[in-house]
């Protein structure tokens, strides 16, 4: 086979999530092993999570990265959890060249290890670990095209083997959902669902202005979102896809009624 790869949107939820046989746990088991049938093993993975935040584009170079446990409150197990994949520090030099020559001034750094943002989906698609791993940094404080744009850069990356993966969340207001009181099988509210299904429309039209100016555009972008950085890595792996690519939703559920789980895979257009 030699078809190219899909750039992906994941919501990856929280780190417990690789404990739990969520919908959204079991969906990520299931897909690693179907995009390894549909398109090979990749070579390498590249990953825009939303815990990863720069003023400018970053990589990851690291040969062998260490892990970030960057939460609390779960259970102790997680704190011991591993997700050895080697490091992609070549994806990371050719990613900085590609966005470099966008205009879009990058640079590698080392010393910094796998967030939950990776090693919590990696761990569920790819649990043997044996696939080489860069991530990339979201930029909160720039826009959803300058995301766009860092994914339009990366997309010849996916002809040469790797998974392009923007790993964040559908919803995102971890407020919400402490004051809440939802317990995990609580419906979605009207303006968690009215958000969530606006997501779907633009993707699967392959509307990328708009999922990238969501925050002006979307209904209730700002009660889902109160901060971007989980939204920013789905306009990213749209980008990643190339000009005219349509998504297609994969998965969907949502658990403790605010907190949509949906992925979508992105394939370049015809």
């Amino acid at each position: 086979m030699s078809k190219t790869l899909p750039s992906l949107f994941l919501s990856h939820g929280a780190p417990n999530i690789v404990l739990h046989p969520t919908p959204a746990h079991k969906f990520m088991r299931a897909f690693g092993e179907e995009l390894v049938a549909e398109f090979d093993r990749p070579k390498s993975i590249l990953v825009c999570t939303a815990h990863f935040e720069t003023a400018q584009p970053t990589l990851t170079a690291d040969r062998k990265p260490a892990m970030i446990y960057d939460f609390g409150g779960f259970e102790p197990e997680l704190h011991r959890w591993r997700y050895d994949a080697p490091g992609a520090p070549d994806v990371a030099a050719r990613a900085v060249s590609l966005l470099d020559a966008a205009g879009l001034h990058a640079r590698a750094v080392t010393g910094r290890g796998f967030d939950h943002g990776t090693w919590t989906p990696l761990s569920l698609l790819f649990p043997k670990a044996d696939i080489p791993v860069a991530q990339i940094s979201v930029q909160p404080q720039l826009t959803g095209a300058h995301h766009v744009a860092m994914g339009r850069a990366l997309a010849s990356l996916r002809d040469e083997g790797t998974l392009i993966v923007g790993s964040g969340s559908a919803t995102h207001n971890l407020g919400a959902f402490f004051r809440g009181g939802y317990k995990p099988d609580s419906p979605a509210p009207d303006w968690v669902e009215t958000f969530a299904g606006w997501v779907h429309e633009k993707a699967e039209a392959g509307a990328t202005d708009d999922i990238a100016a969501f925050e002006t555009k979307a209904p209730f972008a700002r009660e889902n979102h109160p901060t971007p950085e989980h939204f920013l890595p789905l306009p990213f792996a749209m980008g990643a896809a190339g000009p005219g690519a349509k998504g297609k939703r994969v998965h969907s559920s949502h658990e403790y009624g605010v907190l949509v789980m949906d992925a979508y895979r992105f394939d370049s257009a015809a």
